[in-house]
């Protein structure tokens, strides 16, 4: 990777992160997800980046916003947000030439126990998987440590939606499920630039589509979190792109 790329997208990435950091503040009981994409709008412009999902594969929105069962890419609409739901936020934007991802996801007020710890736990497992990105290590060591810390603390992982390598394009090869064996897929070699996104489930990890053609929502109605950074492998420890 050139010089010049890793300072586009550290720089890109540190202004995602930021604009996370702000909607996740501005985020209030009564507020419509649609408020919180044109929020979204708005910070790209001020930030001076683009919106990366905003008409990929016709994507109406610039921004995903999922809520309690619904895991990953859920459209902005009218629907108003109340206490104790579950908000999973997944942006991606591009900034000089190459795109960075990220996911937050957190509760408005208060949740039961167990909903707090699936967060807990589903960020925790992405700091493990970003941990295995090392040169030498292979893609399924990845998935692997996700899936082995997910499923020992009493939770599952979403098998059909999987991360993904970025750069120039916003999804490249190779995908990066969040299950595996150790020493199965690629080796991840210097310069590699990845989005690692555990999707964890309270209850079990089978989704269906919506019939909006873009929202997964689990299959028994339970809970849901993501979090996701985009890292850059380095030839000591990952750098974190999107804080």
């Amino acid at each position: 990777m050139s010089f010049d790329k890793l300072e586009s997208m550290e720089r890109g990435g540190g202004i995602l992160g930021q604009i996370l950091r702000d909607l996740k503040t501005k985020t209030t009981v009564g507020m419509t997800t649609k408020n919180l994409d044109d929020m979204t709008r708005r910070l790209c412009l001020k930030y001076g980046v683009k919106p990366s999902f905003l008409g990929y594969q016709n994507y109406p929105a610039a921004i995903c916003v999922s809520i309690n069962d619904e895991v990953v890419h859920g459209i902005p609409n009218e629907r108003q947000l109340v206490n104790g739901d579950i908000i999973s936020l997944d942006l991606g934007v591009y900034f000089q030439g190459y795109h960075t991802d990220a996911a937050i996801t957190f509760s408005l007020g208060e949740v039961p126990l167990q909903t707090k710890r699936l967060l807990e736990i589903t960020k925790e497992a992405l700091m493990i998987g970003i941990n295995e990105a090392i040169v030498g290590n292979t893609i399924g060591d990845i998935g692997f440590a996700i899936q082995n810390y997910t499923e020992k603390n009493g939770f599952n992982v979403v098998r059909s939606l999987v991360g993904h390598s970025i750069s120039k394009n916003i999804h490249e090869d190779p995908l990066i499920p969040n299950f595996g064996q150790r020493g199965s897929g690629q080796l991840i070699k210097e310069g590699m630039t990845l989005a690692i996104e555990p999707m964890v489930t309270m209850g079990e990890y089978d989704v269906y589509q919506d019939d909006d053609g873009w929202t997964y929502k689990t299959s028994d109605g339970s809970i849901a979190a993501h979090f996701e950074h985009t890292i850059y492998v380095t030839d000591k420890k990952p750098l974190i792109l999107t804080k």
